[in-house]
């Protein structure tokens, strides 16, 4: 045994690890491994000790990168923050008895006008929980009225102890409506000034950047937004009259999280250094500074398809979060796309006490800290969110960022680049574009519609909204499209697939069509080996339809792929014919000639491609109702 514990390993230097690595690659330079994120950030294969700047021996100081509190989550736990979802004051309170019995820790739920106009005051209601769990609302317009009647509550009972959040944020409301109104931007200084006063525990002032998170911008992007709509409201309220150290305290950021989790990480941690470069600028006290952060999973990452997937991406993202160092969650349910259930708000919230009890987080002191890499990618995610902040602010602030259109259009851009990626597949979503499931019955019609604001006031200067979008609505439209033509048809829209050769020869291509077909809802009819022309006209007269693709490998293509092509449109015209690979270039053009279509292979855009089969398909089903 003493043997064995005093035995090590030698030391290796980078340019031996290097030489290695090229070894297993073949030939190629190691630095094919890299790879450059939607931020520009040029992600290495290997982080040593040379990555890290100096910085912080422990969480609590410094530039608060490392968390907000010296003993993390062991002396202050992240607050379990399920948003209810609730039609009725008695519903409301139902919920909440049950949720605070089975691990919710603070008064959680969407704020609706059916609530606040219940002859029963909700502010009533919510004081038999307010003196033991804190707030944790986004209330978006109706947060004046919501504090007004809290306010109320409080001055009849004479106590002022509601703590926790009941925020608004004036623009990312302005930029998801595509309006911005400065009647109400006034009203809500106003409230905010007001209920400094009579809730002083309270924040109020929130600053909310999952609207661009849902928009498709970068973590550099949101990080930026956030700042320069924190930047904002500290200047308008200190004009207003509101002391500099009551803004300070009174600001709650909310984070929506990704998938990229070591960027979502690094997100969290930068967005405090920046925020204590703000506050050491403004000469703010350090401990009212501290930047809190209210975190939910994205719903950008979600889909109507495969719903079980997203408990998968629910639970990474809250594990994300949760290292990056946030003081509320919430787990949005697997199927809140097409309506939440008890049972999937149960488990979103279990996901939760899953992290804190089984995994243990709860227990360790910044568990991402002394990461090279994550620390390395903060460094630069601060430094590139700051340049961001800085060409808001010389476009005039975020709010004329904002009127001029500018900063719609850089979220534009990246979104652009990540809908491509997950078009052409280079970005996976199981069970949309990658590993669909033909035979889930897909529930399509509940999906949430959001009314507007203002569309009724005169005052109000449109702008151009930033929608919710989602990377799977695409494919979740094709999908829709394929389940109209099967309503039409009776049965799934099918491809044919003509198998050359032996199953060796035909496996792979074979497997790769079903799955690329299959993101758009479109079933493949396999052939058995087909070895002859004559095999392959048996098939055809067997399974007549309207589109083939030809499976094999070149080298089957070559020997009998043009003799079956020539068969086939010989026989008739009307057929389309596609071919699965990526033929030499010379011999690209005689395919064509001869009848392809189109090549179908791993770089191909499988959204237009099965855009161009549906629709073809719906076209020859108009026809024939016709005829």
């Amino acid at each position: 045994m003493e043997k064995i514990k005093n035995q090590s390993f030698p030391s290796v230097t980078t340019d031996e690890w290097k030489d290695k690595a090229e070894q297993s690659l073949k030939g190629k330079a190691i630095e094919s491994l890299q790879a450059t994120t939607y931020e520009n950030i040029i992600l290495k294969p290997l982080y040593t000790p040379k990555d890290m700047l100096e910085l912080s021996d422990y969480p609590g100081g410094s530039d608060f990168r490392r968390g907000i509190y010296p003993l993390g989550y062991m002396t202050n736990d992240w607050k379990v923050a399920q948003r209810l979802s609730c039609q009725t004051i008695s519903e409301l309170q139902e919920k909440l008895h049950q949720s605070f019995a089975n691990g919710q820790a603070t008064i959680s739920f969407y704020v609706s006008k059916s609530l606040l106009e219940i002859n029963q005051s909700l502010g009533s209601v919510l004081a038999d929980f307010y003196e033991q769990y804190p707030f944790a609302i986004n209330a978006k317009m109706l947060q004046a009225p919501m504090l007004a009647d809290l306010e109320r509550i409080v001055e009849q009972k004479g106590d002022s102890n509601i703590s926790g959040y009941i925020g608004a944020d004036p623009i990312a409301i302005f930029a998801e409506e595509g309006s911005i109104s400065e009647e109400y931007f006034n009203k809500w200084v106003t409230s905010i000034l007001s209920s400094s006063q009579k809730l002083p525990a309270l924040r109020t002032i929130l600053i909310d950047s999952s609207i661009y998170n849902n928009g498709g911008a970068s973590a550099v992007q949101e990080l930026g937004i956030a700042v320069a709509v924190g930047v904002n409201y500290l200047e308008e309220l200190q004009e207003a009259g509101m002391d500099l150290e009551d803004i300070f305290a009174k600001m709650i950021f909310q984070f929506s999280i990704g998938s990229n989790f070591f960027m979502e990480v690094a997100k969290l941690r930068a967005a405090r250094v920046l925020w204590y470069r703000i506050s050491s600028v403004y000469g703010a006290d350090e401990d009212r500074a501290k930047m809190h952060i209210a975190a939910e999973t994205s719903s950008f990452t979600k889909t109507v398809n495969d719903p079980h997937v997203n408990l998968l991406r629910a639970g990474n993202e809250a594990f994300a979060a949760v290292l990056g160092g946030i003081q509320y969650l919430h787990v949005s349910p697997f199927n809140e796309l097409t309506g939440a259930t008890p049972l999937s708000e149960r488990i979103a919230r279990n996901t939760q006490l899953l992290l804190k009890e089984e995994a243990q987080l709860k227990k360790v002191i910044d568990p991402a800290g002394g990461s090279w890499y994550v620390e390395q990618l903060t460094n630069e995610l601060a430094e590139k969110a700051w340049g961001f902040f800085q060409q808001i602010e010389a476009n005039g602030g975020i709010r004329e960022a904002l009127k001029s259109n500018w900063l719609q259009q850089q979220i534009m851009a990246v979104y652009k680049q990540r809908n491509h990626d997950v078009l052409t597949r280079r970005k996976s979503m199981v069970g949309s574009n990658v590993y669909a499931n033909l035979d889930e019955e897909i529930t399509f019609n509940n999906l949430q519609t959001r009314g507007s604001y203002f569309a009724n006031e005169e005052n109000a200067l449109k702008i151009e909204e930033i929608p919710n979008r989602r990377l799977a609505e695409p494919f979740e439209r094709l999908r829709q499209k394929a389940i109209k033509l099967e309503e039409t048809l009776g049965s799934k829209p099918t491809i044919g697939l003509l198998c050359l050769g032996g199953l060796k020869q035909h496996k792979a291509r074979q497997d790769f069509m079903k799955g690329f077909l299959a993101a758009g809802g479109l079933k493949a009819q396999e052939s058995k080996p087909i070895l002859t022309v004559e095999d392959a006209r048996k098939f055809v007269i067997e399974h007549p339809g309207r589109i083939y693709c030809l499976c094999g490998t070149n080298d089957q293509y070559e020997i009998i792929g043009h003799d079956i092509l020539a068969a086939l449109k010989t026989e008739s015209t009307e057929l389309t014919l596609y071919l699965a690979g990526l033929p030499d270039k010379e011999k690209q053009d005689l395919w064509h000639v001869e009848g392809i279509k189109q090549f179908i292979h791993m770089k191909s855009n499988c959204y237009e491609t099965l855009e161009a089969i549906l629709s073809e398909l719906e076209v020859s089903e108009v026809e024939e109702t016709k005829a």
